[in-house]
């Protein structure tokens, strides 16, 4: 249904640099990358950017899929070592579902960050 998703930030190479870090252990890399924006993608057509603006970031939250739990995992740890904040470490989320396992980070601007593998 969503086509494609981005965040805007008034720090634009410290994220860029945050979630190249923190997406390559789930396959995402830069695909698409211009003067203020980049493109992110597991193939060619990217499915998530990211913007520079003067504006202030809003704050949302933003759910990559994990090809495995060892890629959440990994995820979490890329995103701390990239100077994320914990909010809710790698683990089963049972009130969603039996195997939604998941790890969640706030980014550089406050947003909301997962990574979530659905296998069992």
């Amino acid at each position: 249904m969503i086509d494609h998703i981005g965040l805007r930030t008034a720090r634009f190479e410290s994220s860029k640099q945050f979630f190249i870090s923190v997406l390559a252990p789930l396959g995402v890399t830069p695909t698409v990358e211009y003067p203020g924006g980049v493109g992110f993608a597991r193939g060619d057509a990217p499915t998530f950017w990211l913007g520079e603006s003067s504006l202030a970031p809003s704050s949302m939250h933003v759910a990559f899929q994990a090809p495995s739990r060892a890629a959440v995992d990994a995820f979490f740890a890329a995103a701390l070592a990239a100077g994320a904040t914990d909010n809710g470490g790698p683990g089963i989320r049972a009130d969603y579902h039996a195997n939604y396992y998941a790890a969640f980070v706030i980014d550089l601007d406050g947003n909301n960050v997962e990574a979530v593998c659905h296998l069992a």
